[in-house]
């Protein structure tokens, strides 16, 4: 870590719904207190146009985030990783923190599903922020 703001990386297979959710709600909650970053271990082409209608409900825009693969770097400064779904695909540093969401796949549910699985990332990423002091106790 180069500064003493604490830095997050959420990641997931397709970083296409949930890795996105998750750092859209820390960069929004957390604003300039917290680097957010996410990956995936196989992007998907776009994120899903679905959990872009989810978040822009609760008035995250999302709608110009991209896939993109997670990178060593980003792991390597991060203070916590957070992993939903991607097993073993996703990769493991020494030393560094991480935590396991047993997160739904928001691929090809409706928008109602995506509405559950959006608040319960909100629920995380509130406690998780918390936690490391970015927040006010919820």
């Amino acid at each position: 870590m180069t500064d003493l703001l604490p830095v997050i990386v959420f990641l997931c297979v397709h970083n296409a719904g949930r890795s996105q959710m998750a750092a859209g709600f820390a960069r929004t909650m957390g604003g300039d207190r917290v680097r957010v970053h996410s990956g995936g271990s196989s992007p998907a082409a776009t994120v899903n146009p679905v959990v872009v209608a989810a978040m822009a409900e609760v008035g995250i825009d999302i709608a110009d985030r991209r896939p993109r693969a997670w990178t060593i770097e980003a792991i390597r400064a991060a203070d916590v990783v957070v992993t939903m779904g991607c097993g073993d695909e996703c990769p493991y540093v020494p030393g560094v923190q991480y935590e396991d969401w047993p997160v739904d796949d928001p691929s090809g549910l409706p928008l109602e599903r995506v509405r559950e699985v959006r608040d319960d990332i909100r629920d995380r990423v509130t406690r998780l922020l918390s936690r490391l002091g970015v927040i006010e106790d919820p």
